[in-house]
């Protein structure tokens, strides 16, 4: 049973998907992008931690987040800063995001994570027409087994990457058997928008060797990056502390140092 803040998260996502659903009814869905996208997860697969910057500009337990960065300014300060790929919110009413922004980010060359909260093969269609290197699903949004693994599927099919979002070790075991080869481990719980560093710490326990390992929500300084690092996680996915700094490129750099 889902929670009333990802039940408002969820609800938010309906309109758009019946309009996806009345263009594919029409034949007038949007082309699949065909051209080349960077490998998402081959840039994460250097020596030392690599770092995926996050552009979002609002969220429910932040608010507002540095409204004057303009998405442009953003993906340039992301690539000076040395991060190895971007993750781009996109869902409007409680984060301010937008689809376009994507294709700013994937100008600039970095494979980009589109950030939304997917759940139906037609948001897939709907990624694969931008030029997306990867999106997210969250298995506390999807929790169906033969859903979960037919959108790994289907996002593979259309050479993006399935960043599979996980909370627990059930979510784990859910994730992996779907086929999910890219596990992001969010600190914040989505039930009370809570962030605990020990999930991370917990979960890495439980790391299939053929996985990599995002950690997500709560880091903030390079102690941090670290420590997660040694214990077996080889990204991290950093927004609110790189985009409410004084200056994001600075911060960026700063945490990958």
């Amino acid at each position: 049973m889902k929670n009333q803040m990802l039940k408002k998260f969820m609800d938010a996502k309906q309109e758009e998907i019946k309009a996806l659903q009345m263009l594919a009814a029409s034949g007038k869905s949007a082309s699949v992008y065909d051209g080349p996208r960077p490998g998402f997860l081959d840039a994460l697969k250097r020596s030392g931690p690599s770092i995926i910057a996050e552009y979002k500009r609002s969220s429910p337990s932040k608010g507002e987040i540095n409204k004057d960065l303009s998405p442009e300014q953003a993906a340039q300060m992301f690539v000076n800063g040395g991060a190895s790929c971007c993750s781009v919110l996109t869902e409007k009413m409680y984060f301010q995001g937008d689809l376009d922004y994507l294709q700013i980010f994937a100008d600039q060359n970095l494979p980009v994570l589109r950030k939304d909260f997917l759940f139906h093969p037609l948001q897939i269609i709907e990624t694969a027409a931008t030029k997306s290197s990867a999106l997210l699903l969250i298995v506390r949004v999807i929790e169906d087994q033969m859903l979960l693994t037919e959108l790994v599927r289907s996002s593979l099919d259309y050479s993006i990457e399935p960043v599979v979002e996980i909370f627990s070790e059930k979510e784990l075991d859910l994730a992996t058997a779907a086929g999910a080869r890219l596990i992001l481990v969010n600190n914040r719980d989505l039930d009370l928008l809570k962030v605990d560093l020990k999930v991370s710490r917990k979960l890495i326990k439980n790391k299939p060797a053929h996985q990599t390992w995002i950690c997500a929500s709560g880091i903030e300084e390079k102690d941090q990056i670290d420590e997660f690092h040694a214990l077996g996680f080889e990204a991290f996915l950093i927004g609110t502390s790189i985009m409410s700094a004084p200056n994001p490129q600075q911060k960026l750099k700063e945490l990958g140092a």
